[in-house]
């Protein structure tokens, strides 16, 4: 016994140890390209020298092109070991993809990695107080979703019933909608693409339904009422959004530049450079060209005898020219004031026969129907897609639901 212990329960001395620093196994460094600051200065910071830069060049070529990386891309510097080392670069390509430059022994090795997708559908209902913005963008059940993705919920639902309904004057205390919503959704909950499936609106007491259908199969498909009837039309009322009209379609106008009247056959439509300018109907571009007067322009042949004009642009897209097939809403270009422009806007003509005609008054033809060869798969899919709608509640039940809360807040 030793102090009343038994030695076996004797409490070992010894001094204190040494603190131990383990070094993380790799450290990552985040950069981001700039106008002052590029790939190539990156990793010659990062003290690759000229025969190493190319190597991992030549490896990223093989995924990506290097001429195309924008200001804002990050870089991400991955090192290893002791003494430290660069042993591999992630490169953003966009929000879904990324290339991976791993260091070996034979030099650099690139690969392409892409964000897993999962594609989910929302169900959502419910009845307006103010605007169609407010309602959707505050919904209880889309709260779990990034902003920026409930309010393309709602330009979706504006895209649609445009044609049906102005949602900045027709909307009306009451009114209601449901509709059916399919996304591809990131790891994060953003959702990276999706459609509108099926959908109502209920304005002053009056339903609009479009469900979508691709009659092609060419992913191209478009919404249709109940009765197989586009619910939209042939052409777009404007080609720019949050633009405004500063020229009207006119026999007799002051020309600024010129300074003399003369005709004025289109529409301008003021907007900031390089706003993206939509083509307003299906058809073909048959014009890209210079104009002393129009400056850039392009135009687009329609059915029907149609054409659209586009003048006073900054640019195209790639692959806008003489023969291209294009989409209603496609971008075809960007404003500019090239040609006879005083300040950056659109001037936007539509001609049938040859005749040039006021985009604002003429009455716009509907698109086609569902096609006659795609009928029977059109009554399945239809059938399909409004079951899913009316498995949300209807009106009625909503303004229940709506009388009874506020039955309760009275009580309270």
């Amino acid at each position: 016994m030793i102090g009343g212990l038994a030695s076996r329960d004797r409490i070992p001395e010894t001094d204190a140890l040494e603190h131990v620093y383990a070094h993380a196994p790799i450290r990552v460094e985040v950069r981001e390209l700039s106008p002052g600051l590029t790939f190539g200065q990156i990793l010659g910071d990062a003290g690759l020298g000229a025969a190493d830069q190319n190597n991992l060049l030549l490896a990223f070529r093989e995924e990506g092109n290097p001429r195309r990386m924008r200001a804002g891309t990050e870089v991400h510097l991955l090192w290893r070991g002791e003494p430290e080392h660069l042993s591999a670069v992630e490169v953003g390509l966009d929000r879904d993809r990324t290339i991976l430059l791993d260091r070996t022994e034979t030099g650099w090795v690139s690969s392409l990695l892409t964000l897993p997708i999962t594609t989910d559908t929302i169900f959502v209902a419910g009845e307006i107080t103010n605007s169609l913005w407010t309602s959707v963008t505050n919904h209880d059940e889309l709260l779990h979703i990034p902003a920026g993705d409930r309010v393309d919920l709602v330009m979706s639902l504006d895209r649609v019933f445009q044609w049906q309904i102005d949602f900045s004057r027709q909307i009306r205390e009451g009114d209601s909608y449901r509709f059916v919503f399919e996304r591809d959704r990131r790891p994060d909950g953003s959702m990276r693409s999706g459609n509108l499936i099926s959908a109502e609106l209920v304005n002053s007491g009056r339903s609009y339904h479009a469900i979508w259908f691709d009659a092609e199969g060419d992913g191209r498909g478009s919404w249709y009422d109940l009765e197989g009837g586009s619910v939209r039309r042939a052409f777009l009322k404007k080609p720019l959004e949050l633009s405004r009209i500063s020229s009207r379609f006119s026999l007799s106008r002051f020309h600024p530049i010129l300074r003399r009247w003369r005709a004025h056959r289109g529409v301008d439509y003021a907007a900031g450079s390089g706003s993206p300018v939509q083509v307003t109907g299906d058809g073909v571009v048959v014009r890209r060209n210079w104009s002393d007067t129009y400056g850039r322009v392009v135009d687009v042949r329609h059915a029907n005898g149609f054409l659209t004009r586009y003048a006073h642009l900054s640019g195209w897209p790639d692959g806008i020219s003489v023969g291209t097939r294009v989409v209603q809403g496609q971008v075809i270009g960007y404003v500019g004031m090239t040609g006879l422009a005083t300040a950056p806007h659109l001037h936007y003509e539509m001609h049938r026969g040859g005749e040039r005609l006021d985009p604002l008054a003429i009455d716009v033809p509907a698109a086609e129907p569902v096609p006659a060869f795609a009928q029977a798969r059109w009554e399945r899919e239809r059938i399909a897609r409004l079951e899913m709608l009316l498995t949300l509640a209807p009106p009625e039940t909503l303004r229940e639901r709506r009388a009874a809360t506020r039955l309760v807040d009275s009580d309270l």
